[in-house]
């Protein structure tokens, strides 16, 4: 179904737009922008995805979190719409994942280009608007009780933006030894993180 609808999309944009976005994505594959990595699909050029390291100093720090931008037939004339994949505790994130940032409704041209939302997207990590806040709560914490706001996004970047490591071959003698103390750590964060998410489900 999800794949059909990409192909769909591809029909929907001219081959000058196609040309465009897949000169764009080829730039920032092979010279990204600090702590963006785009994720190149092959099949189909539209289906844009990025994962986005969260910025230090904010509650987003250490988290990797991934974001699509999803081209409507419009575009470049009309921005593209941004969604969070990743969940995320952020004032002009809404539930749904959707993105609400003035680059990508007001403030829209047809010349900024990918790498600009992206970077946008990022700032947004940095400094949020509560002023466009779709998600309210998240909004309201930040302006009245900051702690609190910083606090629970940072849980929720925890138990939800932790970058996977690549499970590599079994090592022997030292190694394995740190191996299983590594192990061990894991379970004992695995432990933490649920009951973190006690602690978020009674919040």
């Amino acid at each position: 179904m999800m794949a059909g609808n990409m192909s769909n999309n591809v029909e929907n944009l001219s081959p000058q737009t196609i040309r465009m976005v897949a000169r764009e994505m080829q730039e920032l594959a092979n010279s990204p922008p600090e702590g963006i990595k785009v994720q190149v699909n092959e099949e189909d050029i539209t289906d844009i995805q990025a994962m986005v390291e969260g910025p230090a100093g904010t509650p987003y720090s250490g988290g990797m979190f991934r974001v699509k931008l999803s081209l409507g037939k419009g575009f470049p004339t009309e921005p593209p719409k941004a969604y969070f994949f990743t969940k995320i505790f952020h004032p002009n994130v809404a539930p749904n994942g959707e993105i609400c940032v003035n680059t990508l409704k007001r403030d829209w041209k047809s010349d900024l280009g990918l790498k600009h939302i992206l970077l946008t997207i990022k700032c947004l990590l940095i400094v949020p608007n509560p002023e466009s806040a779709l998600n309210e709560e998240a909004g309201k914490l930040l302006l009245e009780h900051y702690d609190d706001y910083f606090q629970r996004a940072k849980m929720m970047t925890e138990i939800h933006a932790q970058p996977h490591k690549s499970k590599a071959c079994a090592p022997e003698g030292p190694q394995a030894k740190k191996a299983a103390t590594d192990k061990k750590l894991a379970a004992d964060k695995k432990k933490v993180l649920k009951e973190k998410k006690r602690t978020l489900k009674r919040l």
